[in-house]
């Protein structure tokens, strides 16, 4: 079992704009951009990064989302669907109701006919006629070599939810509840990727989002017990997107920590110097798709763990 991945997954946006139905529990959405400039300007920051992954050995799988329908946060596939080493992949329940038109089958033959082997489909979507939401590898960080998965409780990710998919693929829910200051309040964070990310041998985490002190104990004994070194980043950096980051690796298997500029820049020099210890860095600017969609770069990469079609 590995943790990091050579293979993502990416969509090419065709009609990205601000999300109305997100921004009710996404705190970090602004308004600002004309819907041409928007789409425009995200599909130039999503080339240069993609551009830049292949420049340093990451395989991308690029599927264009198309005009068909309003899909404007259709740049963060993570939410929607995840790929599992044994050949599963899940389907997730998404809580606004235009991102549910996300979820297309077409993007299945696409990975297979790049080569990977899809055995079976796990299918949680029938939650949402209950309202219940589990918003894939957003609502859960997952330790895969630990077989553990971190998840902040929120309106869009069900304890209910998050235990069935533990059953079925067979890892030890980590339960907290993280939080943001916004519109005055104490808020839940919409998703965990926000403010943690789990790499091969460290972490970095947004410890004072965790206001219970025995979640936060809790969460610092998990990652240790895994062998991980703790990088801690601070609430105001976890507005920059300093959470947000997931590491890959190249072609020769060297992992690399991906981010976006604003992440990047966020970050103190210790906290750059622990990091590097462990992998090289690699960030791109995507300041419309942080601004209007409030996700970064972990949100605009689903990881395919596929095995390899014989």
């Amino acid at each position: 079992m590995q943790q990091i991945t050579n293979n993502i997954l990416m969509i090419r946006p065709a009609n990205f704009n601000y999300n109305d139905q997100t921004a009710s529990n996404n705190y970090y959405q602004k308004r600002g951009l004309s819907v041409e400039s928007a789409n425009e300007n995200a599909q130039k920051e999503f080339d240069l990064l993609v551009k830049k992954l292949i420049s340093n050995g990451i395989n991308v799988l690029v599927f264009d989302d198309d005009l068909k329908h309003e899909t404007p946060s259709a740049i963060f596939p993570n939410n929607w669907i995840s790929f599992h080493a044994n050949g599963d992949i899940a389907i997730y329940p998404m809580f606004a109701i235009n991102r549910r038109l996300e979820r297309r089958e077409d993007v299945f033959s696409f990975v297979e006919n790049k080569g990977f082997n899809i055995k079976n489909v796990i299918d949680y979507t029938s939650a949402e006629d209950e309202n219940l939401f589990l918003e894939g590898t957003g609502s859960m960080v997952l330790d895969r070599v630990n077989r553990k998965v971190y998840c902040s409780i929120s309106q869009r990710s069900s304890e209910d939810l998050l235990i069935e998919f533990c059953e079925d693929f067979q890892y030890t829910p980590v339960i907290f509840n993280s939080f943001q200051n916004a519109e005055g309040q104490r808020l839940a964070i919409y998703h965990t990727n926000v403010m943690m990310c789990v790499a091969e041998t460290f972490a970095i985490v947004c410890l004072e989002s965790i206001d219970e002190q025995s979640q936060q104990k809790n969460v610092v004994n998990q990652l240790t017990e895994s062998g991980k070194e703790i990088i801690e980043i601070s609430e105001d950096q976890l507005e920059k997107f300093s959470g947000n980051m997931l590491q890959l690796k190249d072609s020769s298997g060297n992992p690399i920590l991906v981010m976006s500029e604003s992440a990047h820049k966020a970050l103190n020099k210790g906290q750059l110097d622990k990091i590097q210890k462990h992998c090289k860095l690699l960030s791109s600017p995507i300041p419309t798709i942080e601004r209007c969609e409030g996700g970064s770069v972990r949100c605009m990469i689903a990881e395919v763990f596929l095995p390899i079609s014989e």
